[in-house]
């Protein structure tokens, strides 16, 4: 299991210097991995910046530390704007980026303030359409495409991504709702949180993560590369607890465990990052 840090491109430490100064500091520290939230109007309606200029920025601030965004909310933007700008990341890092996508929440003033599409089947469409384009201008090779939301004319975008057979693709929303479950396992990888019709934060369990691989398995096949990552919360203040709980989540099958820092100020995420990620056996 790998640990990564889930930080926010809002506030006092969300603009792209500081992104790549805290980016630098985790991967001296131990991180293996950084992943960014996607808004242009943050939750927490502090000073909101560009995710994918702070990736740059965290690109060239570091030698080998994962870097990706989870998740980008595909049907508000235009996909092959993002297979260009993924391909870039991919190429400045020396194949490091990862890629996690999701329909967004149609609530969020995102989409709600900036008519956007909010009807939830609508946008899961849009999804599913810009990630086959996005495969398919990935490949190199001529490639066209006719669908209900977008249309393209034959083209080739290359370079083509470092990373083959293509940049690692993870999606997110809600386990175990069917959409969300059936796409992540056509693709690279699970970033989804658990559902909660209450709302409220729930961690995920080793019974749904042994759920989740058995899935893949049966859909995929056997020795598939698939990735979950769950976590995206502060660490407890039990720290015997919370190894206890990612000791489990490793055991279950989990590849990835993300620990959130939400906005703050830089001294207090410097000092959360220089602990270094609470590993397991």
């Amino acid at each position: 299991m790998q640990y990564g840090l889930d930080l926010s491109n809002a506030g006092a430490y969300g603009d792209p210097r500081m992104l790549a100064e805290l980016a630098r500091l985790a991967e001296d520290t131990g991180w293996d991995g950084i992943f960014l939230e996607d808004y242009i109007m943050h939750w927490c309606n502090q000073a909101t910046y560009d995710p994918w200029i702070a990736l740059a920025a965290m690109a060239m601030n570091t030698k080998h530390i994962t870097l990706g965004i989870t998740v980008t909310p595909l049907p508000r933007r235009r996909p092959w704007k993002i297979a260009r700008e993924a391909v870039t990341l991919d190429h400045l890092s020396q194949g490091r980026f990862v890629l996690g996508v999701g329909i967004g929440n149609g609530k969020d003033a995102d989409f709600a303030h900036l008519g956007e599409e909010t009807n939830d089947r609508q946008r899961a469409a849009m999804l599913d359409e810009a990630l086959d384009i996005i495969v398919g201008l990935w490949s190199g090779q001529p490639f066209s495409y006719q669908g209900e939301h977008f249309n393209l004319q034959e083209v080739t975008f290359l370079p083509k991504p470092i990373q083959q057979p293509r940049i690692p693709i993870w999606v997110g929303g809600g386990w175990p709702l069917k959409g969300p479950t059936q796409r992540a396992i056509r693709w690279d990888g699970s970033c989804m949180y658990r559902h909660s019709n209450g709302g409220e934060w729930q961690d995920w369990t080793p019974e749904d993560v042994q759920a989740l691989r058995s899935m893949v398995e049966t859909q995929r096949g056997p020795n598939v590369q698939f990735d979950i990552k769950v976590g995206g919360r502060e660490r407890r203040d039990d720290l015997e607890q919370e190894r206890e709980f990612m000791q489990s989540m490793a055991e279950a099958g989990v590849t990835w465990y993300g620990e959130f820092i939400p906005p703050c100020e830089p001294a207090l995420v410097r000092e959360q990052i220089m602990q270094g990620p609470l590993r397991v056996e």
